[in-house]
């Protein structure tokens, strides 16, 4: 992990184009700003961490194949008979 001190105003930049800049701090906690191509998702971690979750269930869900193909009108009709 790469640490970084900066003070309000300053930046860092990742790669071609995204950076991130601090606005503000109170307490303990820090406001970011955040400028990245429109093509480049950004989510808070535990955001992104529910995304994933939700994904892998999606995946991991249990199709059966004869139900989708009727739904698609491509399989046995009626069972099958």
């Amino acid at each position: 992990m790469l640490v970084l001190a900066r003070k309000m105003g300053e930046s860092i930049v990742i790669g071609d184009g995204i950076e991130i800049t601090v606005l503000s701090s109170e307490g303990d906690t820090v406001k970011l700003g955040v400028t990245a191509p429109k093509h480049v998702e950004i989510h808070r971690k535990e955001v992104y961490e529910a995304i994933q979750k939700s994904n892998e269930a999606a995946v991991r869900k249990h199709v059966d194949v004869h139900e989708l193909a009727k739904l698609l009108g491509k399989g046995p009709k009626n069972g099958g008979k």
